[in-house]
């Protein structure tokens, strides 16, 4: 398979991985004139459980180094299967709660708060579990990111909506904050299914990253018909959805969703690829800059904050500097 063997390819993995991470929401903007969320989402689970089976079968079956994703498949241990399906289970509930939140209040707004409050409590869940780098570096960088969060939130709260409008944003806010704390701790549990200090001979019975990836989009898919289920029948907003629905979408729609798992999976797979060598904390941390580059798209490509003020705009820089500088310090931390 595949390894990562240098700290500065663990780290272009995972700026890739932030990058991904921070732009497959785009994916259910570019549909959600005429499809909901609920009926994207199982496009989305779908495109990721096929395309980490792709990733499994070539980049995790090439070169001699590591185990094979066919061999390794089949000797994983029961224990290491059960922690990365939790992982990939917690996973599932908060995604779901964020791609809420992008519905209700827009990319720029649930990315950098649902996904930077997972960024720091879920730095600090996986330093526990797994010590490496410098810490004082790596929760400077963490510090910096928090007040980048604030000056969002902040940001969104000074946006002129009413009504409706202002009731969904108000919402779609609050459900980011819960999506955060419970994708705090989903990455811990997969990686406790790999053996992260040896990729090239790992312990018998751990998970070489390829087959967690793919292990975890089938934790995330059994349990989307417990999650999803219960979104399409008690919305946020809106209608209950039907099942039948789905049936009814286009196929262009529905590549679509399967694209924006796709490009989840990909930065989901590059993240613990990284691990061995960057660490988990610091890994973590790096991907999880996505709402970075969520709040770019949100701010220049879908003008989500159109209209706003120079106090607005004053905060939005601000938050982008204090992202960017937080982000740095964690890539020193690593090395």
């Amino acid at each position: 398979m595949f390894i990562v063997d240098s700290y500065v390819l663990a780290v272009i993995f995972c700026l890739i991985t932030m990058i991904c991470w921070g732009s497959w929401g785009n994916t259910q903007k570019l549909v959600s004139g005429n499809w909901r969320y609920e009926l994207f989402y199982w496009d989305y689970v779908i495109g990721m459980v096929l395309f980490t089976l792709v990733l499994g079968f070539t980049m995790g079956s090439m070169g001699d180094s590591g185990r094979s994703f066919v061999e390794d498949l089949s000797q994983v241990s029961r224990e290491s299967v059960g922690w990365v399906v939790l992982g990939g289970v917690i996973f599932n509930a908060s995604n779901i709660l964020l791609s809420a939140s992008i519905s209700l209040a827009g990319m720029s707004v649930a990315f950098p708060l649902g996904v930077g409050i997972a960024l720091v409590l879920g730095v600090i869940i996986n330093y526990m579990g797994f010590p490496s780098g410098n810490p004082w570096l790596l929760f400077a960088g963490v510090v910096l990111v928090v007040v980048a969060i604030v000056c969002n939130g902040i940001a969104s709260g000074k946006m002129r909506k009413v009504g409706e409008g202002k009731k969904n944003n108000q919402k779609g806010i609050l459900i980011a904050l819960i999506a955060g704390v419970l994708m705090s701790f989903f990455y811990r549990f997969v990686v406790k299914g790999m053996d992260v200090e040896n990729f090239v001979t790992p312990a018998a019975g751990m998970m070489t990253p390829y087959t967690a990836i793919f292990i975890f989009s089938l934790g995330v898919l059994v349990s989307n018909f417990v999650f999803n289920t219960l979104v399409m029948n008690y919305p946020f907003v809106g209608e209950k959805v039907k099942y039948s629905a789905y049936f009814q979408g286009k196929l262009s729609t529905h590549l679509c969703g399967m694209l924006g798992g796709a490009i989840w999976g990909l930065g989901s797979a590059f993240s613990y690829i990284a691990s061995g060598q960057a660490g988990p904390a610091v890994s973590y941390a790096l991907g999880q800059g996505a709402p970075m580059i969520a709040a770019i798209w949100g701010v220049f490509i879908w003008k989500e904050f159109k209209g706003s003020s120079r106090a607005v705009d004053r905060l939005l820089l601000l938050m982008f500097l204090f992202f960017i500088v937080g982000l740095g310090l964690i890539v020193v931390a690593g090395n």
